[in-house]
């Protein structure tokens, strides 16, 4: 089996892998970093910047635990960390590639037919015919229009990490995960920051108690939040930039921070020539089994148009991969993106899983919800940090858990009890049932389970 992979981010890199170790002979091209642009441009930096964040109001919090500390950013050393990390998980991916035999190309992909990819290298032109072949391209960051970036007041998310010094007053445009993230970190590092939320909380797709803990805390820090405002220019004057809103509101700051989405890298790889059908927005939407219309071309990732997730890109890859070496005659599990567990790094965390409590109502089902605060549980008080709650929607008459949300220290980690609960249809009791650790943070999903 001749299996060409285009991408080597979470979905291509996977894919690679489980097909080599199943026999496939597999060829990997990457025309930026192994390893993703998405994931190690965009997402690892952001969470390593998070992570040093964090740790600063871990040194606020040590005030209060009886400790007496301070702390100054070294952007530096935080931007040799956080190449460090980049470089880590990049030669971890790459070892793990060769060790299989995958065969890695530096350059740039385009299908020259239903079999054949074009591969363009420094070294010149090459054919690859395929059995099999995966598109995994992702995506990068959407810049409208009006949004004249220029990498040094105007910036895109790849473009902080982190920026050559810290914003005096940061304007944010969008209030979705990414843009809340930011929010979160730029704050977090001394910023005046004005979050302009298009809509009337930030959040608009989550929970509506989720969005209100997080507004309460950037309320807390001092966040102005511009809800309403539709930003539709930006002007830059020397050292100030200005951003104009749809409704005849405008703010000024120093910079910028445009996080608007992002837009799928399919432009130019010979889609229409293979016969792959590409939506309007440039998606190249698939089947249960990731196919494209061309039953053994695939798609994975940003590009499939799912749930922008690593961790969701990851698993297509693994799929298809079984899919590709035949293994769904076995033992195969459909991916249901209905169950995918996703996290927001800010603080504090939040994280979620399966149907949301707003959801359910909303398509009038019935629907049984236990809240419990973190404010009651003995290690959030030990911690020094109470805020949150865990939130377990279940089925009223089986006891099966639907979906949760968590909010509050330890979101990501707590949530993945949550998940295993929803994927395998355990009920409320399996959770109360289990004999978890005391004192520890995971004895608040007993507690709402009950």
């Amino acid at each position: 089996m001749r299996f060409v992979i285009i991408g080597g981010g979470p979905a291509g890199n996977t894919a690679a892998t489980v097909a080599a170790s199943l026999g496939a002979q597999v060829t990997m091209i990457e025309r930026d970093i192994v390893g993703g642009a998405a994931h190690l441009w965009d997402c690892i930096p952001s969470k390593a910047l998070i992570a040093t964040g964090g740790e600063l109001t871990e040194l606020d919090r040590a005030r209060v635990m009886g400790l007496s500390a301070t702390g100054q950013i070294d952007f530096a050393a935080l931007r040799e960390r956080v190449a460090s990390i980049e470089d880590k998980l990049h030669t971890s991916v790459t070892s793990l590639l060769e060790s299989q035999g995958v065969r890695m190309i530096s350059g740039t992909a385009t299908l020259l037919s239903e079999n054949k990819v074009g591969v363009t290298t420094s070294e010149g032109e090459e054919v690859l015919t395929a059995d099999a072949i995966l598109i995994a391209t992702g995506s990068r960051p959407r810049i409208p229009d009006w949004a004249p970036i220029d990498g040094e007041r105007v910036l895109t998310t790849r473009q902080s990490y982190p920026p050559p010094e810290v914003p005096e007053h940061l304007i944010v445009i969008g209030s979705g995960v990414t843009g809340v993230e930011f929010t979160h970190m730029f704050s977090t590092f001394g910023s005046k920051v004005t979050l302009v939320v298009s809509r009337q909380h930030v959040l608009p797709t989550k929970d509506p108690e989720v969005a209100a803990v997080l507004e309460a805390e950037f309320e807390r820090r001092e966040v102005r939040l511009l809800k309403g405002a539709r930003a539709s220019s930006i002007r830059r004057e020397g050292n100030s930039v200005f951003v104009d809103c749809e409704d005849g509101r405008a703010v000024s700051g120093s910079h910028v921070l445009l996080c608007v989405g992002s837009v799928p890298n399919s432009a130019g790889l010979g889609c229409d020539v293979a016969g792959v059908t590409v939506d309007a927005h440039g998606y190249i939407p698939g089947n249960r089994h990731c196919q494209t219309n061309v039953p053994h071309i695939y798609s994975a990732g940003d590009i499939s148009g799912r749930l922008p997730l690593s961790s969701v890109a990851a698993m297509q890859g693994r799929k298809i991969a079984e899919h590709v070496m035949g293994l769904t005659a076995v033992s195969h599990r459909h991916l249901d993106y209905d169950k995918a567990a996703s996290a927001i790094f800010t603080e504090p965390e939040i994280a979620e899983v399966g149907i949301a409590e707003a959801e359910a109502f909303a398509a009038g089902r019935k629907i049984r919800v236990m809240k419990v605060p973190f404010s009651s549980n003995a290690k959030a008080l030990i911690l020094g940090d109470a805020r949150g709650f865990v939130k377990i929607v279940s089925d009223p008459a089986t006891g099966v858990v639907l979906g949760g949300s968590i909010v509050g220290r330890g979101a990501a980690e707590l949530i993945s009890v949550l998940a295993v609960a929803v994927s395998n249809r355990l009920t409320a009791s399996d959770i109360v049932d289990s004999l978890l650790v005391h004192p520890a943070l995971s004895e608040s999903l007993g507690e709402a389970a009950t």
